[in-house]
């Protein structure tokens, strides 16, 4: 896709993200940022770029991390336009940080937690299984992943089932507003999208992908060299849909697959 200036995503992009769940941004932050970014990590991590034999683990968590390049990196002109684009102006928070941060290590075993999902948006039980989702993304506006580091085939990227949001919108519209838990979302392990087509979420410290909050994906095993270090935030809403407003094409790809009116 091409790259995208301040003015905003182009009407193909956009079409794009409403067909197939996803919109790849090139340059959306800086490689200085991304690098500064890495540093904090590897300092949380207790870890070294310079010393693989301390590796020893496929798979190092780091929670939200609001410090300067965090908060520069998720709030840049490319990208606060384009979230106005997909969400509509004043419908979404700024992110004050970024997070959580799987890092993924080479390894050769799997690293455990490779299923297909769908992130979930709200809910305060303390089992994730538990948060729920509806059909209106109360509590997401988008999905987002951004690349850290340089990320090859080989580098571990998450893997999207591409127009699976489509499938997804169908299944939530039967349990109405108050939505279903991921338990029983996924509880056929989320056969219904399985034939969809994959995509690799690949790209250059600096590339971010905005997605629908339905898109199903996953981790995969890390059968690089150079560890993969990725930030996967939500965009919060400001708040609930909002009938009087022109519907976002986050709302119309729900429209679209579901036949809705709203």
């Amino acid at each position: 896709m091409s790259k995208m200036d301040d003015a905003g995503l182009t009407d193909g992009q956009v079409r794009s993200f409403i067909r197939d769940g996803f919109v790849r941004i090139e340059d959306a932050f800086s490689a200085d940022l991304a690098r500064r970014c890495r540093d904090e990590l590897w300092a949380d991590i207790g870890l070294s770029p310079d010393a693989p034999e301390a590796w020893v683990r496929p798979v190092v968590r780091v929670g939200f991390k609001a410090s300067a390049p965090f908060v520069e990196a998720a709030n840049t002109g490319r990208l606060h336009a384009a979230y106005d684009r997909l969400v509509g102006k004043g419908r979404w928070l700024a992110p004050g940080g970024l997070g959580t941060f799987p890092i993924r290590f080479p390894a050769p075993e799997t690293p455990g937690d490779d299923g297909w999902h769908v992130d979930m948006s709200f809910g305060d039980s303390l089992d994730f299984m538990e948060w729920r989702a509806n059909v209106t993304s109360s509590g997401r506006a988008l999905l987002m992943l951004f690349l850290l580091s340089d990320v090859g085939p080989d580098d571990a990227p998450t893997r999207i089932r591409k127009r699976s949001h489509a499938v997804i919108a169908r299944e939530l519209l039967r349990f109405g507003s108050a939505g279903t838990t991921l338990r029983q979302l996924s509880a056929d392990g989320f056969a219904s999208s399985a034939e969809c087509e994959v995509e690799l979420a690949t790209g250059a410290a600096g590339t971010v992908y905005l997605c629908h909050p339905f898109l199903v994906h996953a981790a995969q095993p890390h059968r690089g060299s150079n560890p993969r270090f990725l930030a996967q935030p939500p965009l919060l809403p400001v708040g609930e849909f909002d009938p009087g407003l022109p519907p976002s094409p986050v709302q119309l790809a729900i429209r679209e697959a579901c036949g809705l009116s709203f």
